[in-house]
């Protein structure tokens, strides 16, 4: 747990550098068609460093990953068979692609939704969605909307809540990484199961 304290703490500085918003951006755009981390964690650190900015942070933060989710639709479009299948295969979704085509065109809306509020992997979605043929505009409304939720409403608790929220983060550090890192776990198992 150290190590994650120690990672969180570097994060935290190195939200306040120049460089932030720049890294933001491209961790925003890579977690939505490869990248396995969050855009989460840095985007609650440099709302932390300036909150009255929060909601600035946030729609660059979910432009960036929409159009992120962009690509990953195109890789899945386009480029399954030579980079798309990498990527499921990386995240242990290989197996069980073919079996979901069904369900997912007659609940692809719902699948980007949910994908792209909860921790289930959106880059295996954005990829989904592109080679099951889900409409474009579905997929980038869907995906608008649900990205934008879920960084907007970060961010907006820390600009209502701030300082409490980061005390409380702070204080309960080792709780909420453990549970982070369930939620993950769980946000995999659970595009598993919907696979």
């Amino acid at each position: 747990m150290n190590i994650a304290k120690n990672t969180y703490d570097w994060v935290l500085n190195w939200a306040s550098t120049p460089y932030a918003l720049y890294a933001l951006v491209l961790l925003s755009f890579t977690e939505s068609f490869f990248f396995p981390i969050p855009p989460d964690i840095l985007l609650i650190a440099i709302a932390f460093s300036k909150p009255k900015h929060s909601f600035f942070y946030a729609g660059l933060c979910s432009f960036a990953s929409v159009i992120g989710g962009i690509v990953g639709y195109i890789i899945g479009y386009y480029l399954f068979e030579s980079i798309g299948k990498l990527i499921f295969d990386l995240y242990g979704g290989i197996n069980e692609f073919e079996t979901v085509k069904e369900y997912y065109n007659s609940k692809g809306a719902w699948m980007v939704l949910i994908g792209g509020f909860t921790p289930v992997p959106y880059k295996l979605i954005t990829i989904a969605s592109g080679v099951f043929l889900l409409d474009f505009k579905i997929f980038l409304l869907c995906s608008v909307i649900s990205r934008s939720a879920r960084f907007f409403l970060e961010c907006l608790l820390i600009f209502y809540f701030g300082e409490k929220i980061r005390f409380i983060l702070e204080k309960y550090f080792n709780l909420f990484t453990i549970l982070l890192f369930v939620t993950v776990i769980l946000g995999f198992l659970l595009f598993r199961v919907i696979l």
